[in-house]
């Protein structure tokens, strides 16, 4: 682990190596699971906002899911938290060629909306738990992924590199930088 700011950061960001294949997982990220993405206040309000914009690119049975249950939902941890289409994947989900995908994304990459997708989302497999004094940044290990970390060796690619957009989306450049500055003194200590 390294502490870089107000944020402790798992080695296995630098260590695990890690490439999505949505050939191989087909989005299971955004089937699977006990409840929706989590979600920060202010993507609450974005959500929100942008709804009647996203409709489009949602199927029939999630914008009467969403319009139902809410743009969010609270989780059992009291989170908020995507909602979920019956139980099942998360409602902002359509799938394209048999592959799950993020119509918030589609709409953001079709400028019709400035917001990219839930940061944890655009995170993943990276999550943060926010204490009182500091940020946890970890690998989240799902056995859905393993193609990912077939691929990520493969290509010889650790997580906070594969994730860098997202890591600068939630921390900021500096952030970034140190974390691979770390890497390469890692990498020098190990010669």
């Amino acid at each position: 682990m390294i502490q870089i700011e107000d944020k402790i950061v798992s080695s296995d960001l630098r260590e695990v190596k890690f490439v999505c294949d949505l050939k191989k997982c087909l989005g299971a990220c955004c089937v699977f699971g006990d409840a929706g993405a989590p979600l920060e206040d202010e993507e609450t309000k974005i959500l929100e906002g942008i709804f009647q914009r996203l409709i489009p690119y949602l199927r029939d049975e999630s914008v009467k899911s969403i319009m139902k249950q809410g743009v969010h939902v609270i989780d059992d941890d009291g989170e908020k938290v995507t909602p979920l289409l019956e139980g099942k994947e998360c409602a902002y989900a359509f799938f394209e060629n048999g592959i799950a995908r993020c119509a918030i994304e589609k709409a953001h990459s079709e400028g019709i909306v400035d917001f990219k997708k839930p940061l944890s989302c655009h995170l993943y497999p990276v999550r943060v738990k926010k204490y009182s004094s500091f940020k946890a940044v970890n690998y989240e290990r799902w056995q859905l992924c393993e193609s990912a970390l077939k691929k990520g060796r493969k290509l010889n690619i650790p997580i906070y590199e594969f994730c860098r957009r997202a890591l600068e989306r939630a921390f900021g450049r500096k952030f970034c930088d140190t974390l691979q500055l770390a890497e390469k003194h890692s990498e020098k200590r190990q010669e």
